[in-house]
């Protein structure tokens, strides 16, 4: 298993199961928009995004983290947005390594944190993230308002 910086080539690849992330997530499936969306985040360097290879070299899954900024601590955070792969290789400590580099990207731009958001019925992610050392925020509310009115 490899972690690595993805590249422009991977774009394509990586769409389809950014595709399935989404459809995961309840969204329609759209791999044109995916793509679109990758090649943006990645062109415009928006966000990091890291894969996971097996050993023929072939993507099985991605983390994509976005610089967000803390006013209070003055400095830089990590938003871990996106984290999926494969089903197959799932028990397989694929997401760990993924999330152990996202880490390695925190220390590398001296930011202070990583922070993340899961769903109350997200088991498997629930019961990752304090393995991987995430604390869940119990003093803390986390609030969204959606823009109804967005032009698709």
């Amino acid at each position: 298993m490899r972690i690595r910086n993805i590249t422009k080539s991977d774009i394509r690849i990586l769409a389809k199961i950014f595709d399935q992330y989404r459809v995961f997530y309840e969204q329609k499936s759209n791999i044109i928009g995916s793509n679109k969306f990758l090649l943006e985040r990645f062109e415009n360097k928006q966000s990091k995004i890291f894969v996971a290879e097996n050993e023929l070299y072939e993507i099985i899954g991605f983390i994509q983290l976005y610089p967000i900024f803390s006013s209070t601590r003055m400095n830089k955070l990590w938003l871990l947005n996106d984290l999926f792969f494969s089903e197959k290789f799932r028990g397989k400590g694929v997401s760990v390594l993924l999330i152990e580099e996202a880490k390695k990207l925190c220390k590398k731009t001296n930011a202070c944190g990583l922070i993340l958001e899961t769903a109350k019925t997200n088991e498997i992610g629930n019961s990752l993230y304090p393995k991987t050392g995430f604390l869940l925020d119990l003093e803390h509310n986390y609030y969204s308002w959606e823009n109804t009115y967005q032009q698709k």
